[in-house]
């Protein structure tokens, strides 16, 4: 293929996953706009510790959709289609597998949870009945991981695009719903999630029958789930478990650390990290891209279109991220007031907004090297480079609270005061200690983006030589 009309296939990859992506955060802003809009700041913070309380378990088993998306990748790149039928039925039966590991372990995840996780009693029940609801869709979300990977490894991120798109509209409508215009309140949050997740499910099934039933013709699950290619599936994609494990730690130490400084100031670390999931499901539509063609192009044995592929999308990259920094920087405040109606998380969340707008710059390259590296399948520089990020993020961070004589543990409730005249007033501990982590997060997304970077010329002889 020539390289004269890459911008194009990027594009091609790229768009229908922003435009499905776009409606993703829109699902977490209504989440905790909607409890941000029912009374006290706890319902936002109940919100945001039970959605972390998810990620400790599915983000786990991102490896589903990751690790199926560069090997269905690279088979479509060497016209395999059968191994590609193999790679979905794999896919498919591990997804169910891991559901069943989750139900079986709820309880425990719950309970460890809560012995290092800091918040006050409100909070706890309130993520505690966000939890128990949405356990129940675990089947149907987990298997949907892995329906999205496949097809982006097919090169065909339009089917992905039209499930986000539903199931996140869904999740949006059935959460007002149920929230808002019946009794169920705050728990209606949740079920409107159980509700869309097999819905989603349902759709995606039809999806797949209605356009690659013929690829299935005569492979047996129990073939798939033999031989040398099970091992090699098994050996990715613990890997990429290892990388998902590194992920959460940073993502449940930011959360758990923010809630040790009171309601307020978890309220305001958790709208701002929301906030920057806008820009990193924007990057993921080129991050998806470079998966899927990197993928192929290895698959095919390609290397001048993989070269060209990946300088290209890093192109895409930048200006996404001069985007942003504009975005973060004119529309911030409003943002906010999209996200909460509490004037005293408004302003915490202010005081914090330089380092929002820093962050689209370094998570660029850590994205895009992500989907680059897994569509090639090499995922040990993947895994490593998380393990160095997370280590990064906890180091700096507890050596910069130790530096300005910050408390390491304890819940410090009292850390945000409001004045008389309403103005926030904040204690020199919360201060500094949110500013740390925020460059502690800082940190971690350096480390990324500058070892994949430097094991690049690595990976092109892997894979080329």
């Amino acid at each position: 293929m020539s390289v004269k009309g890459m911008h194009g296939r990027i594009l091609k990859l790229a768009l229908p996953s922003i435009l499905a992506n776009i409606t993703v955060p829109l699902v977490g802003m209504a989440d905790t706009a909607i409890a941000g809009h029912l009374g006290h700041a706890s319902f936002v913070g109940g919100v945001a510790v039970g959605t972390m309380l998810f990620d400790l378990l599915y983000w786990n088993f991102s490896f589903l959709r990751v690790g199926t998306g560069g090997l269905a990748a690279q088979a479509y790149g060497r016209r395999d289609y059968r191994a590609a039928a193999m790679i979905f039925q794999r896919g498919f039966v591990t997804s169910m597998i891991c559901a069943l590991a989750v139900w079986a372990l709820q309880w425990l995840v719950v309970q460890a949870a809560f012995l290092v996780i800091d918040c006050t009693d409100q909070v706890r029940e309130l993520a505690r009945t966000y939890f128990n609801i949405r356990i129940w869709a675990a089947p149907a979300t987990l298997a949907m991981f892995m329906f999205k990977g496949w097809f982006i490894g097919m090169q065909d991120t339009v089917r992905p695009m039209v499930i986000d798109i539903f199931v996140n509209v869904a999740n949006i409508a059935a959460s007002i719903l149920f929230a808002i215009k019946t009794p169920l309140g705050y728990s209606g949050v949740a079920w409107g999630t159980v509700l869309a997740q097999y819905s989603g499910l349902a759709l995606s099934v039809i999806l797949l029958v209605s356009g690659y039933r013929h690829i299935f013709k005569g492979v047996r699950v129990g073939e798939s789930m033999r031989g040398g290619s099970l091992s090699s599936f098994f050996k990715m994609n613990g890997n990429l478990f290892i990388r998902s494990a590194c992920i959460i730690s940073v993502y449940i130490g930011f959360t758990t650390i923010s809630a040790r400084f009171g309601d307020e100031l978890l309220a305001a670390g958790s709208i701002l990290m929301k906030l920057l999931m806008i820009f990193s499901f924007f990057i993921d539509g080129f991050a998806y891209a470079g998966e899927a063609l990197s993928g192929r192009y290895v698959g095919e044995g390609r290397y001048d279109c993989f070269r060209d592929a990946v300088r290209k999308i890093f192109a895409w990259g930048a200006g996404i991220s001069v985007l942003f920094l504009f975005v973060y920087w004119f529309a911030g405040r409003p943002l906010l007031h999209v996200m909460t109606g509490d004037a005293v998380v408004i302003e915490l969340a202010m005081d914090y907004m330089p380092w929002l707008m820093l962050m689209p710059f370094l998570g660029c390259a850590a994205f895009i090297w992500d989907g680059v590296f897994v569509g090639a399948t090499d995922t040990r520089p993947v895994r490593d480079s998380m393990i160095l990020a997370a280590v990064g993020f906890f180091v700096i961070y507890y050596a910069g609270i130790a530096a300005f004589g910050i408390p390491a543990g304890g819940l410090l409730e009292d850390a945000v005061t409001v004045a008389a005249d309403g103005s926030v007033a904040a204690r020199r501990e919360a201060w500094l200690g949110i500013h740390i982590l925020c460059g502690a997060y800082f940190v971690h997304l350096m480390a990324r983006s500058l070892y994949m970077t430097l094991l690049y010329k690595s990976l092109v002889r892997k894979k080329f030589s």
